[in-house]
């Protein structure tokens, strides 16, 4: 499966993501609640914009809105019958941007959580969550999408049905996982899980990694994780890391996010350093922050992994669970991945 995604990854060492989706439609007038999915639609020209502006910022690879593009996350906007329509738009806008600006850019079909939990713990199974996944990577596909681009998952099952109904639209994937409790996602998934899962799951991803999280912090930790297990499983993986702006605050009624571009450009640089080699903001990150780390990528000749300790002192915490692991300590955050699961519904939107 050759397509521009291997092509950029054989000519530049590391690659630059976009940044967040939700935040900077927000910014345009996306109220609290609404599908962001239904302005494919309704306003294909604030899509356009949103998708240019990273472009211009320096992008190799911008993601589709379409996060919540499953028919299990349409339906709680009673548009369950419109995911080829959403998903389609939303690659399509994207694709049109990308000719239009001159550069050689990924369009990444984004395809976020169901939302719903998975059997054993819940009640969809993986072959009925695979199908929601088929319908919507098809749809990305049939709109211009370069790569799927599965994303903030939390559990072994969901990741299993996501790159099983992925594979069905034959193109590159990639999987992202969202670690934000101590060390692992908030079903329990490490990132020493998600390195040795590989071999258990439909297609061979093109690269995977983290995205989300609790900071910038975190996501270098967890990279640093995911290297370190694939040296111990002689593996040679392509790992992504986008993390959030810095740490969300609550200012005048409104989440902010406490990130500098500043800060951004020393998280892209610990992250190169860490063994990342596709590297992005999540929530928070604005065009502004991802231009800084288009110059710090640019700029910046791979080190040694940063100690835990710089990595605080710059970017700030890191949890004990996360540390623990790299000192091969699984007892932090107690028990393997497959004995405990906790519940609770993927919730977050980039």
């Amino acid at each position: 499966m050759s397509n521009v995604l291997h092509s950029l990854l054989e000519e530049k060492p590391v690659l630059l993501l976009d940044g967040a989706t939700g935040t900077n439609l927000f910014a345009m007038g996306l109220q609290s609640g609404d599908s962001p999915e239904f302005w494919n639609v309704d306003h294909p020209d604030r899509i356009a914009k949103h998708y240019r502006s990273f472009i211009d910022a320096g992008s190799d690879i911008v993601l589709t809105n379409s996060f919540g593009g499953t028919t299990y996350r349409l339906k709680l906007h009673n548009a369950q019958d419109r995911v080829h329509e959403f998903n389609s738009a939303a690659a399509r806008i994207l694709k049109e941007q990308v000719i239009d600006s001159g550069r050689k850019v990924v369009v990444a079909g984004s395809m976020g959580p169901t939302g719903e939990i998975l059997e054993p713990t819940g009640t969809v199974s993986i072959a009925d969550a695979a199908i929601a996944f088929g319908e919507q990577a098809i749809a990305l596909k049939e709109g211009g999408a370069d790569v799927l681009w599965i994303e903030t998952i939390s559990s072994v099952e969901e990741s299993q049905a996501a790159v099983l109904g992925a594979s069905k639209a034959g193109l590159p994937i990639v999987l992202t996982l969202s670690i934000d409790t101590n060390g692992r996602t908030m079903m329990g998934v490490t990132a020493a899980d998600l390195v040795k899962l590989q071999p258990q799951l439909a297609q061979p991803l093109i690269a995977f990694g983290t995205n989300c999280g609790v900071g910038a912090a975190e996501v270098v930790a967890a990279i640093q994780n995911m290297q370190k297990t694939a040296d111990e499983e002689s593996m040679t993986p392509i790992l992504v890391a986008k993390g959030n702006c810095g740490i969300p605050e609550w200012v005048d009624g409104e989440i902010h996010y406490s990130g500098t571009p500043e800060l951004m450009r020393e998280y892209a640089k610990m992250a190169i350093d860490s063994g990342a080699r596709i590297i992005g903001g999540c929530c928070g990150t604005t065009p502004t922050h991802v231009a800084a780390m288009r110059e710090a990528i640019d700029e910046h000749a791979k080190r040694e992994a940063p100690s835990i300790e710089t990595v605080e002192s710059v970017l700030g915490t890191v949890t004990a669970g996360a540390q623990a692991q790299l000192k091969g300590d699984l007892s932090v955050e107690g028990g393997a991945v497959n004995n405990e699961r906790r519940g609770g519904r993927s919730r977050r939107r980039r």
